[in-house]
C-alpha cells in the first residue's frame, strides 16, 4: 500500500468509512441571523467581549475624557497612535491624550515606531453581538498596524457598527482592500496547552461603544 492510500485509509477509518460508499448530503446551509432590538443587540455584544477578556462599556462622547484618563493611569500609557478618522478626529481623541502627557506617534509610523506605543485607537466598523467581534476596514489612511502592534488596542463604535450577521458585513466590505476580523485580544494556547494572552497581537483589548 502507498503512503497516499495509507493516509486515505487512515482518513476512512477515523469517518467510519467504506470505499466507494456514497457522500452524504451537503448539510443545509444556515440562515442568516435577524438582528434582535437596538438596546439586546448592545448588550450582547458587550457581554460577549467581556466573556473574550476584553474590557467593554458604553459610554457618552462628555464621559470619553475621563474614560481616556482611566485607561491611561490603568495601562500606564506613555505613547500612542490614532487613526486619523473624521469620528475619532469629532471626538478630539488625540487632544484628549495629548492633555494627558501621552506623546503621539502618526498611524503612518514605521513599524517599529508603532511597536513601540503602548495604545492604539481605531475605530470599529463592524460589530457582531452574537460572537462579540469587531471588523475593521484598513486602508492607507487606517493602517491594519494600529489595531496589531501596540500592546493595547482601544476600538471606539457607535450603535451604527452593529450588524446582525457576517453576510452583511462580507456584502458591504466586498469592494473594500483590507477587512481585519479581531475577536477579543490574542492569545495563543501553543505553550503547553495553556492560554497565554498578547503573544501575537496587543495583550488587552478595550471596546468602548460612544
Amino acid at each position: 500500500m502507498s503512503s497516499s492510500d495509507s493516509i486515505l485509509q487512515s482518513i476512512r477509518q477515523a469517518l467510519h468509512r467504506l470505499p466507494g460508499q456514497p457522500i452524504s448530503a451537503r448539510p443545509s446551509i444556515v440562515p442568516a441571523r435577524a438582528a434582535g432590538a437596538s438596546k439586546e443587540e448592545i448588550r450582547r455584544f458587550l457581554e460577549e467581549i467581556r466573556k473574550l477578556s476584553g474590557t467593554a462599556r458604553q459610554l457618552t462622547a462628555e464621559h470619553l475624557p475621563t474614560a481616556l484618563q482611566g485607561l491611561v493611569e490603568e495601562q500606564g500609557i506613555r505613547k500612542a497612535t490614532v487613526w486619523n478618522t473624521p469620528r475619532l478626529n469629532e471626538l478630539a481623541v488625540t487632544t484628549h491624550l495629548s492633555a494627558l502627557g501621552v506623546e503621539i506617534v502618526p498611524p503612518g509610523a514605521e513599524k517599529h515606531q508603532l511597536a513601540d506605543c503602548d495604545l492604539g485607537v481605531t475605530e470599529a466598523d463592524f460589530a457582531l453581538p452574537e460572537t462579540g467581534t469587531l471588523g475593521l476596514l484598513s486602508s492607507a489612511e487606517k493602517p491594519r498596524t494600529v489595531s496589531l502592534l501596540p500592546r493595547v488596542h482601544l476600538a471606539i463604535l457607535s450603535p451604527r457598527a452593529l450588524r446582525p450577521d457576517l453576510h452583511q458585513v462580507f456584502a458591504e466590505a466586498k469592494t473594500q482592500p483590507y477587512l481585519v476580523f479581531i475577536t477579543g485580544p490574542s492569545r495563543t494556547a501553543d505553550i503547553e496547552l495553556t492560554v497565554t494572552l498578547g503573544v501575537h497581537g496587543p495583550k488587552a483589548l478595550y471596546v468602548w461603544l460612544v
